[in-house]
Parts: C-alpha cells; structure tokens; sequence
C-alpha cells in the first residue's frame, strides 16, 4: 500500500463537493478512476428519478480467478455543511476539516482506502475474483439511491459496505427496520380568551398522546423518538392543528411494525376523547437485515482481520446503511468501520493509519481463498 497516494487521494475526494443529490463532479470523478483501473462502468437514471444530477455507479473488475464475485458498497454523498470542505492534517496523523463544515469521511475514508486495495491488486497484477463496485447517490436520505438500484444487475450474492463508525475490524452484522411517521391531529379553532370552550385544542390532544408513547431506548431492540411537534398561529387562539414526527427503529422488522400501529392508535384514541381527529402516515426506508455468524461472508472477513492482526468485533448497529436494500435483494453482507468518527459533525475526523489499515483489510478480503 502506498501510504502517500492514498492520503492524497483522500484530500482529493474531500475537496470535491457532494452534498446529497449534487454529486455529479464526484460521479465524473470515481468513473475516471476506475476506468483507469480496468472497471467497467455505468451509471443508472437515479438522479433523474430523485432530482438529483447523478445516477448511482455500477463497476465490474473482471478478475482470473473463478472464485465467487464480492461487491463494495460505498456511497458518493455527504451531509450538510457539505461544500468548500478542506482536509487539515495535523501532525499526530488525525484529519480534520477547518471546522466550518463536515470532513467527510463518510463515506470518502472508505472511498479511498478501497481504491487504494484496488490499485494495489492492479499494480501487483495479482490474481483475483470479479470485483463490484456500488456507488450510491442520495444515501444520507434514508437510502434514497440505492433504493431504487436495479439490483438484478450484479452477480455478487456477498457484500461489505464500508460505512461505520468505530475500531477498524467492527463489522455490523444486523441493522434495524426504520418506520417514520407523522400524526396530523385536527380540532377546532375558537378564541382562547372569549369562547375556549368552543375550541377542539389540536395541541393538547398531541401532548397528552406524546405522553403516553414510550420514548428512547424501549428495548434492546427499539428505539422510539418524538422528532417534532408543531402547531398553533397565535398565543389568543386555540390551535386547531398540530403536527408530531417521529420515528421508530427496530432489529425486528414486524415489532416495529406493530410499534408503529400502537402509537397511531394512541393519537386517534386521544383525538377521540376530545372530538378531534388525525391522519396518520408513515414510511419504511430501511428494513432490518441479519448476517449469520457462521456465513462464509463472515468467516472470510475473520480470516482477513486475522492475517492483519486485527481483533474483529461483530456488532449491531441502530443505523441504516446500503446494506440493508442489499440485504433486501438477496446480498448477505456486512458493514465495516472505515476510518470514520464523529461523522455527521463538524468535529467529524479519520487518521491516515486507521485508512491504510481499512484499504489493508479490502485487500485481504478480495484476495481471500476460501
């Protein structure tokens, strides 16, 4: 492994803006690349169909050995604040951005530490299985790109997403459902000083509701969040109309589910009880996913960890990632930590040798003879 290119290539996949849906010069960018590799590549009609600019990338590597194909999944977005970021690097080897906006590291720690294996393989000229690559767009918004890939397209049955956070060698190998709901509650209107017992108040009926939901960490296997409430136009008038979102997580795909039904019961319970009522909606952007321990996906990633000297640590983790649209179409994978921290923050940093150690590991996967 070079360790020079692959921080370079690093600072150079920062410095390209890609905010959610705007990632057509990271697009342009990753094709160059990897057609420089030998990959073969394509782009879907994603960005037309989401509004974005950019499509998800789909790359095949041919390889010579007849050893099953393996796909990396990795995605090209970053949150807000997305733009004019800059990589810091400081002398202890920790990467930082100015401080203005996100780093980047999610997902471009992974993104360069998995070129990097990959140029690696093509310079040795070793030989190796067909790799695949899936490179999503819109993924920061609940899986937007990958959400609509046309998965019959890859031949790969076993994938690694590079997209956690933690020790290099943490695998995630279950992920949650995700419901997200809004309750919009109607009553009626009146004048909070004259007539409000003529009011239906929209406000209350939330807030007795909310009351009575569950909220945080319900179960090892749930979590329960009340994000918003909204509603009311001034301090003299009963509202007749209030907003609550919120979401619910979960490893059980129907508990959360039968969650989700539970807490809309509730609203319409409370809305009743007072002469109102509610429209209820809800989304499923992710649908949990589970890895067998003892699945060959797993056992190759213990045998590449294992010849690095790195301790694996399978996990479960509350967030959502490619892999569990994957995991939907009959991809069995895991997610690995890929040099990322504190992501989603202005304190968001990577180090060059927790990066090196990733583009190790990717290596070592492709490599693998089972």
């Amino acid at each position: 492994m070079d360790q020079d290119r692959l921080l370079k290539q690093f600072c150079r996949l920062v410095s390209i803006d890609a905010p959610s849906l705007k990632e057509r010069r990271m697009a342009d960018y990753l094709k160059a690349e990897l057609e420089e590799l030998g990959f073969e590549v394509e782009e879907d009609g994603a960005g037309d169909a989401l509004g974005g600019d950019s499509g998800n990338l789909y790359a095949v590597l041919k390889g010579t050995k007849k050893s099953s194909p393996l796909l990396f999944s990795l995605h090209m977005d970053t949150v807000f604040p997305a733009e004019g970021k800059q990589a810091v690097i400081h002398e202890d080897g920790r990467i930082t951005s100015n401080g203005d906006t996100v780093l980047g590291a999610d997902d471009m720690a992974g993104m360069a530490s998995v070129l990097e294996a990959l140029r690696t393989i093509v310079e040795e000229g070793a030989e190796h299985r067909d790799v695949e690559l899936l490179i999503s767009v819109g993924e920061e918004l609940h899986l937007l790109g990958s959400g609509i890939f046309e998965f019959e397209k890859i031949s790969a049955k076993e994938s690694y997403t590079l997209d956690l956070s933690g020790q290099i060698g943490t695998a995630a190998w279950q992920a949650p459902s995700l419901a997200s709901f809004a309750a919009k509650i109607s009553g009626r209107s009146a004048h909070a000083g004259f007539a409000p017992e003529k009011g239906i108040h929209a406000v209350a009926i939330a807030a007795r509701a909310v009351n009575r939901i569950d909220i945080g960490r319900v179960s090892e296997a749930m979590t329960v969040n009340i994000g918003s409430i909204s509603g009311g136009t001034a301090t003299n008038v009963i509202p007749d109309s209030c907003i609550v979102t919120g979401e619910v997580r979960g490893f059980s795909h129907e508990a959360v589910l039968g969650e989700t039904e539970r807490i809309k019961e509730i609203f319409k319970e409370e809305a009743k009880a007072e002469g109102g009522s509610i429209s209820f909606q809800y989304q499923m952007p992710l649908t949990a996913f589970e890895t067998p321990h003892g699945h060959p996906v797993v056992k190759r990633f213990r045998r590449a960890c294992e010849r690095l000297g790195i301790q694996p640590q399978m996990v479960r983790t509350f967030g959502g990632s490619d892999q569990n649209n994957l995991s939907c179409h009959g991809v069995t994978g895991l997610v690995l930590a890929s040099a990322m921290h504190q992501v989603h923050s202005c304190q968001e940093f990577t180090e060059i040798s927790e990066m090196l150690d990733v583009a190790r590991l990717v290596y070592e996967i492709i490599l693998d003879e089972e």
